[in-house]
């Protein structure tokens, strides 16, 4: 059956006046042009919507019975090309963004502060997990969006730089390293350490980067969650590595911030998107606020 927006839209506007005059005025067509819509309205159901005499026009039975479901199907219709107009035009819309609880507690409000202030109708869930599971859920198309580390080589995922973050490290207040103005990675092997359990991407990346140089940290603790690490270091249990995105999370914990080279550790922070996955106009406009937000530099597109 092959019944058209415009039939429909004919149907109820001779419905609503009873007059064949009237009808053309609201819908600006010709007197025939209408009739034709009628008729192959009446023929694609099979049979009559109208009786129609030289001084009357009403509905048959089953007109009326016509009636309020094509007034349904049509606000139907028009709710339903509103919606996606107004999706369009970013007056309405909802996306999901996965990042690390780094960048949450750190970067991300303020980016959500300038983008609401932008698009106000736009709602915006955030998931705040860690490092891998924000590649997995962009990866299974549960975030449109997603802010991490670099995650390497991945064939499905497109990663866009928005700046370098350094490893530092997390001393107890009072601690004696705290006299040295820079630490290196040998005045840790001496003291209590708490690390980050594995598969942890920042634990895998302090033990390549120190395999290199023959150097190792034994932890005396380990814990999942950088909040955890900070509240151990600050019970002075001993120090820890962690990102300077987490630094201030960190001393307001109570515990002291260094930074620590030879090597400096640092590990690109960027959004993932899926490769072969549109984003949705919302999404879209969040990506480019992001983008916004990054660090002066070039910023290109990898993978």
């Amino acid at each position: 059956m092959n019944v058209s927006v415009k039939q429909l839209r004919a149907f109820l506007a001779l419905a609503r006046s009873g007059s064949f005059a009237e009808a053309c005025e609201v819908l600006n067509l010709s007197q025939p042009a209408l009739s034709i819509s009628i008729r192959k309205l009446e023929d694609e159901l099979g049979g009559q919507l109208f009786t129609r005499s030289t001084r009357s026009l009403a509905l048959t039975p089953e007109g009326e019975a016509f009636y309020p479901a094509a007034r349904r199907l049509l606000s139907d219709w028009d709710r339903a090309l509103d919606d996606v107009h107004n999706r369009f035009a970013l007056r309405r819309g909802q996306f999901d963004i996965a990042a690390m609880p780094t960048f949450t507690a750190s970067r991300l409000p303020a980016i959500l502060a300038s983008f609401h202030r932008d698009y106000p109708d736009i709602n915006v869930t955030v998931h705040d997990v860690v490092a891998e599971s924000v590649v997995e859920m962009v990866r299974q198309g549960r975030a449109e969006l997603g802010v991490s580390f670099d995650p390497g080589e991945a064939q499905d995922l497109t990663f866009q730089p928005l700046f370098r973050d350094q490893l530092v490290v997390a001393l107890p207040l009072g601690h004696a390293l705290l006299q040295k103005r820079e630490l290196r990675w040998e005045d840790l092997q001496h003291v209590s350490y708490i690390a980050l359990q594995r598969p942890s991407s920042i634990r895998q990346l302090v033990d390549s980067a120190l395999a290199q140089r023959d150097l190792s940290l034994t932890p005396a603790f380990e814990a999942h969650q950088l909040v955890s690490i900070g509240r151990m270091v600050a019970a002075g249990l001993g120090v820890s590595v962690v990102p300077s995105l987490s630094a201030a999370q960190v001393e307001e914990m109570g515990a002291a911030i260094r930074t620590i080279g030879s090597p400096a550790i640092t590990r690109e922070v960027g959004v993932l998107t899926r490769r072969r996955a549109p984003l949705s106009v919302a999404a879209q406009a969040m990506l480019e606020v992001l983008g916004a937000s990054a660090d002066p530099g070039p910023i290109e597109s990898r993978r």
